[in-house]
């Protein structure tokens, strides 16, 4: 299959320079034109999604080479793209920061793997570089754009100005790009009002703050279409060859069943479990199950008929207080876990099912296990093998996937606990990776860790899911 849907990816030379701001502000402002745009996140970030969904009434999908493979970004990016008028790709970090280390052989990525240059180049799509001139003048910025344009496979085909202080300073640097011949497509100034609040993991998540989020989002589509030549960044982004691909299907990935029941398969929500990728839960339909969702800072107990659990990514420390006074769930939660359906935990959920988090009681699923606040963050992608069968993986196969949290717990892997805790004896060990050693704990049909996994790399966690929570476990 052949597309040619319109898009651009905006990047920048650093972190820290606008890219959200200005990709989530040019998704309001296309929206707000009445096109269907299709937001995208380049890496494993699960915060900027939320804005992107905010802005423009889709599922924020996430482009990550790492997690899922080269092969599948266009698959991907055309199946979230899907009836789109244009789509917007926002990156992370520098335009050419991508994973240290080994990459897969043949890569086109090369030293720049899972980089924004890299997804850009998979996706034939020009970048729109956003510079933060707030401490450069013309020229300098210049020799800025002039580098990235000249260095690497990305084809950079427009800049957006960024924190400008004055009129003078805008007319300094538009003089300077014109010698490169590159189209500036907008230019901000110094702005404060259109800012989201942040803390220990970056932005707070759009579903924590609705009502300011949305408010924030309209400012920033307010700001960038007064401020930028939509037209311009338009034209652009329909100037790409088409793609020769076909979508990512999810029912292609799995293996659905021919009839019968579907199984329920409840997935926490709300605000303190807001982190996950869209495609899990569509695998997790097309392999046959009916997805349900559950909030755990206020329903007192699972979705009736639940046959199996994911409890994903999120901020439990900060509603540990009111998680734990839901004590009718925690014990809903404890018991389920002993009934032999199962039951898979992603970073937060590893902490909800400990049995403290910070001191706070939490499930106690994960016997003998306390979580705490650390000093440091720990992220970073993972290559992770499996060290013991679970519900979800064998042993020895191997996944990737990615770390991000500022707790620890204790113990801090997946060996003893030091009490027998009910069926199937101690835990053992989920994972193994080179950089801190077993990693997770695995007790029947129970599997937690702080590994965040997207399914479309490894699409057989959802058929294994479903398949035990029907009662057959392969």
């Amino acid at each position: 299959m052949v597309s040619g849907v319109p898009r651009i990816v905006v990047a920048a030379p650093a972190s820290g320079s606008g890219k959200t701001t200005v990709a989530t502000g040019l998704m309001a402002a296309f929206t707000a034109r009445g096109l269907a745009v299709s937001p995208h996140k380049v890496g494993p970030d699960y915060i900027d999604p939320g804005y992107h969904a905010l802005a423009t009434g889709r599922p924020g999908r996430n482009l990550d080479p790492w997690l899922t493979s080269e092969d599948l970004v266009v698959p991907l990016f055309l199946h979230g793209a899907a009836g789109a008028d244009v789509a917007v790709v926002e990156g992370v970090m520098g335009l050419y920061d991508g994973t240290a280390g080994t990459v897969p052989s043949g890569s086109l990525g090369g030293g720049d793997y899972a980089s924004t240059a890299h997804v850009a180049t998979l996706l034939d799509a020009p970048v729109v570089l956003v510079v933060d001139a707030s401490a450069a003048a013309g020229r300098s910025v210049a020799a800025l754009v002039h580098g990235f344009r000249s260095f690497g496979t990305a084809r950079v085909g427009g800049v957006i100005l960024n924190r400008l202080g004055s009129d003078g300073h805008e007319r300094m640097c538009r003089e300077a790009l014109a010698e490169l011949g590159l189209p500036v497509l907008g230019a901000l100034r110094r702005h404060e009002d259109a800012a989201t609040p942040s803390r220990h993991l970056g932005l707070v998540p759009a579903a924590e703050r609705r009502p300011d989020a949305v408010a924030s989002v309209r400012r920033m589509g307010e700001m960038v279409a007064s401020s930028c030549d939509l037209d311009a960044v338009l034209a652009l982004a329909r100037d790409v060859p088409a793609l020769d691909a076909a979508p990512w299907d999810p029912a292609e990935e799995v293996d659905a069943p021919s009839g019968g029941e579907r199984p329920r398969i409840a997935v926490a929500g709300g605000p303190a479990f807001t982190f996950g990728y869209a495609e899990n839960e569509e695998l997790l339909d097309a392999a046959g199950a009916e997805v349900v969702r559950f909030d755990p800072l206020r329903d007192e107990a699972l979705p009736e008929g639940t046959r199996g659990v994911v409890i994903g990514g999120g901020f439990p420390e900060v509603y540990a207080a009111e998680l734990s006074a839901n004590e009718p769930l925690r014990k809903d939660l404890a018991a389920f876990a002993q009934s032999a359906r199962p039951l898979y935990a992603e970073c937060a959920g590893l902490l909800y099912l400990a049995e403290e988090l910070d001191g706070a009681p939490m499930c106690g699923v994960l016997d003998g296990v306390k979580a705490t606040m650390a000093p440091r963050l720990t992220l970073g992608y993972r290559a992770a093998v499996a060290v013991t069968d679970s519900v979800v993986a064998r042993t020895g196969e191997r996944l990737r996937g990615h770390e991000f949290h500022r707790t620890v717990t204790e113990p801090g892997h997946g060996g003893s606990s030091g009490k027998p805790g009910g069926p199937g004896g101690t835990w053992r060990a989920a994972w193994q990776w080179s950089t801190s050693g077993p990693e997770g704990f695995v007790k029947g049909e129970c599997v937690a860790s702080y590994l965040h996994l997207h399914w479309a790399g490894s699409p057989w966690l959802a058929s294994r899911m479903v398949r035990a929570g029907g009662g057959d476990r392969q």
